[in-house]
Order: structure tokens, then C-alpha cells, then sequence
């Protein structure tokens, strides 16, 4: 008997739940798509910025300004937050294209400062351990990091672009956009959407670790790591904000220990 109302609520449950904004084959696209988007804003962003900074761009080829503005510090900076006010809104457009709620489809919204908490404590033990490594196997994840430092004409326009905006957009189309569209594929039922969240999970994490070229293979593990508990602070948290949140966190980090050496 228990177990005919436990069935009984499991499918009210999924019937109250609105149908998926994207269909199996939609979010398949739509992941290719945005992958696709990601690489062309940030190019699209150094060519528009590099014509903006680089001396004597009048005369220079295009692939001449994808060259010295990939190298460019300032025309980095400036590409990342072009990239990220294009990708906005194509997220934006697309969602609202399927008749979706931004808000609503991107979990944008408040969190429990207990789960903000114990997210914060997880991501710390993280940081240690992969400190730990980092010391271990002499690695250096951040080398990519000098040219960009040496050339900006202002580190701080550099650490905003690497420590809060890069995040943010990265967090909308990772843990956001793509992250819904593929555990929706699985709300269908009540008991599925614990494997939603595992399948959306590791799909993203993985496409979001490869997508970090400028890194090597030690440097992509430890980002898949990373990727997942973003995704498991969106899981427990219900919200968006907290893996934005936490990413800013560990890019701050990252970026305060890199300028305490390199001072």
C-alpha cells in the first residue's frame, strides 16, 4: 500500500513538472552550439579588441591580430568581457527562443548560507589537496598566465576579466544553460533525477575541462574535479549563484597566490 502512494506521488510529482525545454537531440545541439559559441566569442573578442589596442592593427592581417592579441594581456582582458556580453545574450536569446524563464531555467536564485558554507569548506579541502599536488609533481598550472601579466597595461583590468567575469559566463553556459538542458532530459520521472543531475554533471565537467586548452593534462584532471563540485554546489544548493560564487573564490585564489610570486 506504502508503495502504490509513494508511486502514486512520484508520478503527480512528475506530471506538475513542466516538459523539457529541449529535446534529446535539442540539447545535443544545443551543447555542440555553445561549445562552438564559447571558442568564437573569445575569438571574435581578441580580434575586436585587438583592433582596438594593438599598435599599427591598420596594416596587420587577422591572423597577425589573433597572434599578438592572444599574447596581449590588455587584449585578453578586454576579449573576455566581450565574450562574456555575447554569450549572455545568446544564452538569453536561445532560452527565451524556447519560451523558457531565464530565472527560472538557470536556477538564479538565493541559497542556504549552511549549504554556502559547507560548499565553501568543501572547495577549500580541494584547494589544499590540490595545492599539495601542485608541490608534489613541480607543476605549474598558471605559467600561461606571464605574457598576459607582463603586457596589461592595468593588472587589475587583467583580474577582474580572470577572476569574476571569465566565471560568471563560464558558470551561465556550464552550470547553467547546459547543465539544465541534458538533467532535464531525465525529469520525465521522479526517481530519474538524481541521474539527470550525474549525466548533466559529467558531461559538462568533462566538456568544461577540455575546452581549458591552454592547460595541460594534469592541470585538465584536476579541472574536471573542480567541475564537479561546482556542479554538486548547483545540486545541493538549488541555485546557480553558489558554483559562480565558489568559482570566483578559486579564481581569486588562484590569482592572488600568482601575483604573490610574481611581485
Amino acid at each position: 500500500m506504502l508503495k502504490d502512494v509513494t508511486a502514486s506521488h512520484n508520478l503527480t510529482t512528475a506530471a506538475n513538472k513542466p516538459p523539457p525545454l529541449f529535446s534529446r537531440l535539442g540539447a545535443f545541439l544545443l551543447t555542440i552550439g555553445m561549445v562552438l559559441a564559447f571558442f568564437i566569442s573569445q575569438l571574435l573578442g581578441v580580434y575586436i579588441a585587438g583592433t582596438l589596442v594593438l599598435p599599427a592593427h591598420k596594416t596587420s592581417t587577422a591572423s597577425d591580430i589573433f597572434f599578438f592579441g592572444s599574447n596581449d594581456g590588455t587584449v585578453v582582458s578586454l576579449s573576455i568581457m566581450i565574450g562574456c556580453v555575447l554569450l549572455v545574450a545568446i544564452s538569453v536569446l536561445v532560452i527565451r527562443l524556447r519560451g523558457g524563464r531565464v530565472r527560472q531555467y538557470l536556477a538564479l536564485k538565493p541559497f542556504s548560507f549552511a549549504v554556502g558554507m559547507g560548499m565553501f569548506g568543501l572547495l577549500l579541502l580541494f584547494m589544499i589537496i590540490s595545492q599539495a599536488l601542485t608541490y608534489w609533481f613541480d607543476e605549474t598550472p598558471l605559467v600561461f598566465v606571464d605574457p598576459l601579466y607582463q603586457s596589461v597595461s592595468s593588472v587589475w583590468l587583467l583580474v577582474v576579466a580572470m577572476v569574476i567575469v571569465a566565471p560568471l559566463y563560464e558558470e551561465l553556459i556550464f552550470r547553467g544553460v547546459l547543465w539544465s538542458a541534458i538533467a532535464e532530459q531525465y525529469t520525465a520521472q521522479a526517481a530519474s533525477e538524481h541521474r539527470g543531475a550525474i549525466v548533466a554533471s559529467l558531461v559538462t565537467s568533462l566538456i568544461f575541462a577540455v575546452i581549458h586548452v591552454q592547460y595541460g593534462i594534469y592541470e585538465v584532471s584536476t579541472i574536471v574535479v573542480l567541475a564537479l563540485i561546482f556542479c554538486y554546489a548547483r545540486v545541493k544548493s538549488g541555485s546557480l549563484l553558489l558554483p559562480m560564487l565558489l568559482h570566483v573564490i578559486n579564481n581569486g585564489a588562484a590569482m592572488w597566490q600568482y601575483l604573490a610570486q610574481a611581485a
